[in-house]
């Protein structure tokens, strides 16, 4: 499966929360509300998930393994990157 596309959707620099991510995968399936998170030394995503009656939180949608998981993370937070220099050079000086 390769990723085909990668929309940044929001970007919240006052947060833990830092973007809202959408990723397409081979133009045929896309997954919404990907989140890049602020963690104590680094970002991270957090895929996709919803509240359980319990109150636990589930993912909706989530890697089976690593290699994917780090492939899925680190084009994400490349894109996010890119972003934010984007954002930055269209502020007024």
């Amino acid at each position: 499966m390769q990723i085909t596309d990668i929309r940044i959707r929001k970007i919240n620099l006052d947060s833990k929360m830092k973007a809202v991510v959408s990723v397409t995968f081979d133009n045929s399936l896309v997954i919404h509300d990907i989140k890049v998170i602020e963690g104590t030394d680094k970002l991270f995503i957090a895929m996709p998930s919803r509240k359980t009656p319990e109150g636990e939180f589930k993912d909706i949608a989530h890697p089976i393994n690593m290699d994917m998981r780090d492939n899925l993370e680190k084009n994400i937070l490349e894109k996010y990157q890119s972003a934010l220099v984007a954002e930055s050079e269209d502020l007024p000086s």
